[in-house]
């Protein structure tokens, strides 16, 4: 089976914009938390699970985010999650958010997360069983795109 992003499909909600009515930039975070959890429970490793089941904490140490095109109030966004990069001790997660009306791209983000000892929150290596539940969700940002039906290069 060919490996795809994992899939959410929101609504910008009143909360989500600003005075002009666009999609505050700050909103994206709470679409990305979703699809990040979603995708771990996909996966068959609940948040509410994983740091004990694994004697781990898995803090967030990079965000980063490109906006490329406005969403407004009561756009229903569809947000694909999937996993780039697994190193020793982090993860890499991209997230790109499609504009369902438009058929667009909207914004990209990524997330760096960082295996941490409970105790001490230094960085440890990544449990190899936590990596093999997770990797049937990695792939390319081009083949990820590619499945939710964007055109590469085409503003991507």
């Amino acid at each position: 089976m060919q490996p795809k992003p994992f899939i959410i499909d929101e609504y910008v909600r009143w909360s989500d914009v600003d005075y002009a009515g666009i999609i505050f930039y700050g909103a994206y975070v709470r679409f990305f938390e979703i699809a990040e959890t979603e995708l771990f429970r996909e996966a068959g490793v609940p948040y509410s699970e994983v740091f004990d089941r694994f004697d781990v904490w898995l803090p967030r140490v990079h965000l980063d985010c490109d906006f490329k095109y406005p969403a407004r109030l009561d756009d229903r966004l569809r947000v694909g999650a999937y996993f780039t990069r697994f190193g020793t001790s982090s993860i890499g997660i991209n997230f790109d958010v499609l504009h369902l009306g438009a058929g667009q791209l909207a914004a990209t983000g990524h997330e760096v997360l960082v295996c941490t000892d409970r105790s001490t929150m230094r960085p440890r290596e990544l449990p190899a069983d936590l990596r093999d539940v997770l990797e049937p969700f990695a792939l390319a940002a081009a083949d990820a795109r590619r499945s939710l039906g964007l055109s590469i290069g085409a503003g991507t």
